[in-house]
This record gives structure tokens, C-alpha cells and sequence, in this order.
């Protein structure tokens, strides 16, 4: 549980922590949006998505094995997504045949394009939660948001709820941890035994995490009310966030990396 990078906060003192967090939320969409405009076959524009990953994690100072290890969540699912598009996919010259099922060059080129898809989208978006702090990230959500307040919408609640949820996702795991621990002193077994069996093994664990997880926000729900929380209303911030030269930086290198990959596939296009 604790190798799962989203929702942990690296402290560092570094230029890419010292951004500002709406300017950050902005850049991490706008990376997204580079990552899906990547066309199929051209990987060189996965190549730059990659490149551009890997000098902000230089920047930022945390450890790319930590922005790695956000992988490891969503594995299963990257393998599956693979898997399907390898069997189900009709079109391209055939390489392999067994009975029905066919494996094509181009089933194997759009699972690897869909792979790296998923992967580069969960290594941004890790890093944008292993440099901003929670509080930081709905802050900077409730001041992207400000319009929908003319229209009546709960702006400053939605934020609040991000910003607990995200400051409840390292406390759960360690929670996790404990009572995995906890049940194995105690003999229970999570390791041996088929899929189903493992399943039926994790009941122990889920039913006092999710009783621990209700008392937590009932604790929580009991400090708001003691120090009189009342919603947005006649609320300031300690903390002004202000656009610097940082946020002018970072905003012209991603938008030098959408540019580069339509350009990538404007070249690679005409080429084909």
C-alpha cells in the first residue's frame, strides 16, 4: 500500500513546488490533453510526453522510482486493457494463430499505444499530488472553479471534499497496513490459495478499515463542529496565491510539448 504514489505529498524545496497549484492543476490537464493527442503508431510523441515526465520529476526533486511506483496501481488494469486489445483485434497481418484467436501486428502496436497512454497519464497526474500538499491542490481548485459560484455551485464544499479525500488516502494505507499485519499475527493467511480464496482472505480487512474510516469522519465531522466551521462564507486565506515567473516557465514548456507531438503527428502523418 505504501508503494501507491497518488494522494502522497513529497515535501521538497524545489521550483516545481514552489509553482502555484492552480497553475499546476491547469498543467497537468493541459499534459493529459498532450498525452491523448498522441495518434496511434507514432510513439515519438510518447517519447517527448515521457521526456517532458521525467526532467520535472529532476526538477521537482522527488524520486522517479516514487512517480514509478504509482504504476503499480493500475497494472492490472494496463495488462488487461492489453490483453483485450491483442486478442480482439482483427485488423493488420497475422503473426500468431490459435483456434479464434488471432494476433495481429496492429493489435500488438495499439496495446503498447494504449499501455503507455495509461502510464504516462497516472505518472503526471502522481506527480502534480507528490508536489502539492492538499490543502494547496483545493485551494487552487476552488479558485479555478470561482465562476461556478454565479450560479449558485458549492464551489468551497467540493473543494473541502477533495482536499479530505486526498488527505485521507496516505492514512487509509497506513491504516491498511496495520490491520493487514494485525491479521496475519493472528495467522490469517493472504498470500496462498486461488483468486477467490485470496478475495474471501481480504473480508478481515475490509470490514474494520471501513469501520475505522466511519469513526475517522465522525471524529473529523466532530473537530469542525467544535472549532464552529460554517462553509465558505466570511472565510480568508493566510496564504495569497500569486502567478511568478515558475508558472510562465512551466506554462511555455508544456505548451512546447503539445506543440512538438501535433507537429509529431502532422510529420509522421504526411510520412505515412
Amino acid at each position: 500500500m505504501k508503494d501507491v504514489a497518488f494522494g502522497q505529498y513529497y515535501p521538497a524545496d524545489s521550483f516545481v513546488h514552489k509553482m502555484d497549484p492552480r497553475v499546476k492543476i491547469v498543467l497537468s490537464i493541459a499534459y493529459i490533453v498532450a498525452v491523448f493527442l498522441v495518434q496511434e503508431f507514432y510513439f515519438l510523441g510518447f517519447a517527448a510526453a515521457f521526456l517532458y515526465i521525467l526532467v520535472t520529476t529532476l526538477v521537482a526533486r522527488v524520486p522517479f522510482l516514487k512517480v514509478l511506483r504509482s504504476i503499480k496501481a493500475i497494472l492490472f488494469f494496463v495488462i488487461f486493457s492489453s490483453v483485450l486489445q491483442v486478442l480482439f483485434n482483427r485488423e493488420g497481418t497475422v503473426l500468431a494463430k490459435w483456434w479464434v484467436i488471432e494476433i495481429t501486428d496492429v493489435g500488438l502496436l495499439r496495446a503498447a499505444h494504449i499501455s503507455l497512454r495509461i502510464v504516462l497519464i497516472v505518472m503526471g497526474t502522481a506527480l502534480l499530488t507528490l508536489t502539492t500538499t492538499p490543502v494547496e491542490i483545493a485551494d487552487g481548485i476552488e479558485s479555478l472553479l470561482t465562476p461556478l459560484k454565479w450560479i449558485k455551485v458549492p464551489v468551497h464544499a467540493f473543494a473541502l471534499i477533495m482536499s479530505i479525500a486526498l488527505r485521507f488516502i496516505p492514512t487509509l494505507m497506513d491504516e491498511t497496513d496495520r490491520i493487514i499485519n494485525a491479521q496475519k499475527a493472528r495467522g490469517a493467511d493472504f498470500e496462498s490459495g486461488n483468486i477467490f480464496r485470496r478475495i474471501k482472505a481480504l473480508i478481515p480487512i475490509l470490514l474494520p478499515l471501513l469501520v475505522s474510516s466511519f469513526r475517522r469522519a465522525d471524529e473529523l465531522g466532530d473537530a469542525m463542529d467544535a472549532r464552529c466551521y460554517s462553509g465558505a462564507k466570511g472565510r480568508t486565506k493566510y496564504k495569497k496565491m500569486r502567478l511568478t515567473y515558475r508558472d510562465f516557465i512551466g506554462f511555455i514548456l508544456t505548451a512546447g510539448l503539445i506543440v512538438g507531438i501535433v507537429f509529431l503527428n502532422g510529420v509522421l502523418g504526411v510520412a505515412v
